[in-house]
């Protein structure tokens, strides 16, 4: 019979400094270093919520040969600060078994408050809604029914840590693009509505095979080979070749705008944005991978006290989260800070 070594009491998002801990992690990262005083490991260690450094000095570090990521691990250690954030100082670490199976998944495996079956199902209700041209109805439909696309879909993750790295991750952020271009073609009318819905919905389709999702969600040989922008293309050109009564000029368009939706060359971008559409998907982008990425920050605050974060290596910037307005209709409450930014894993 298997043990229960699952048991978790401390998870990320509680670590101080100052902190002793013995408590399983899974090992997101590990990576062998030398420093003066001999070989050291730095490891990234992850639960649902979130992940945090680990170092292992020698010569305890010189009793592991390997740390696989993907590995589920039981850790001794205390917990200090570098940087403005918790890192852990490993005094003991226990490997468990591969095969270990009384660990509770549910612990290790961060997801969206929504179902990835209730946004995919809403995604569609939206193509349904706005997609008046049918050929771009049919394209849509039959990309999204496709059976190793809509599974992918619905196991993808939106990234490996920085936004939306988490179950549903990448059909949260791809509902949410969507529903910001929409925002955006009720202001600007003059938008090309129905070819930004197409966009949206398929600008980071290439992720779903760019990270291999799961415990490690680690890049695949394509994700570091090739990157989503083109995976995605490539996994839509087949439905493309075969969509006779799209017009040509649509098709280019669309390339362009999934092309160019990173926006700059510096942040991976093939190409810049040069259509009003193309502009707007890079906005919707980048404002929700922003807004994702801020909620998670505060949701390592402590409500009573500071409303600084640590510093935000992908942002470059400390954050702060401001006093909201009270809501009059609510009799004065203050109206929500942090959770209006995005519905945030469980």
């Amino acid at each position: 019979m298997a043990r229960n070594v699952s048991g978790k009491n401390i998870f990320v998002r509680d670590l101080n400094a100052g902190q002793q801990i013995q408590e399983l992690f899974l090992v997101a990262e590990a990576k062998l270093g030398q420093s003066r005083n001999g070989p050291y490991w730095s490891l990234t260690l992850s639960d649902r919520s979130g992940q945090v450094e680990a170092k292992i000095w020698s010569p305890l570090s010189q009793e592991f040969s390997e740390i696989p990521a993907g590995r589920f691990v039981r850790v001794r250690g205390a917990v200090t600060s570098f940087r403005d954030r918790p890192q852990v100082v490993v005094e003991r670490l226990e490997l468990l078994p591969e095969a270990e199976n009384g660990v509770t998944l549910s612990d290790f495996l961060p997801a969206s408050v929504r179902p990835p079956e209730e946004m995919l199902e809403e995604i569609e209700d939206l193509c349904t809604e706005h997609l008046e041209h049918k050929p771009w109805k049919n394209f849509a439909r039959k990309v999204l029914r496709d059976e190793e696309i809509r599974s992918r879909l619905l196991a993808g993750t939106g990234a490996k840590t920085v936004h939306h790295a988490y179950m549903g991750g990448l059909l949260e952020h791809t509902l949410a693009v969507l529903r910001l271009c929409l925002a955006h073609c009720d202001l600007y009318p003059q938008l090309d509505r129905q070819i930004l819905v197409v966009a949206a919905v398929f600008h980071d389709l290439g992720k779903a095979w760019e990270l291999s999702g799961g415990l490690t969600n680690d890049y695949t040989d394509q994700g570091r080979l090739l990157g989503h922008i083109w995976i995605g293309l490539e996994k839509l050109e087949p439905f493309l070749a075969k969509a006779k009564d799209l017009d040509e000029q649509l098709i280019l368009h669309l390339k362009h705008i999934i092309l160019s939706h990173h926006g700059e060359y510096e942040f991976g971008s093939p190409r810049r944005p040069k259509t009003p559409e193309a502009f707007v998907l890079h906005y919707a982008d980048n404002l929700d991978a922003k807004l994702n990425t801020i909620a998670a920050a505060f949701e390592d605050l402590d409500p009573a006290g500071s409303p600084w974060t640590g510093f935000q290596r992908y942002l470059d910037r400390y954050l702060y989260r401001p006093t909201p307005t009270p809501d009059d209709r609510n009799h004065g409450q203050k109206a929500p800070s942090a959770q209006f930014l995005l519905p945030i894993k469980g």
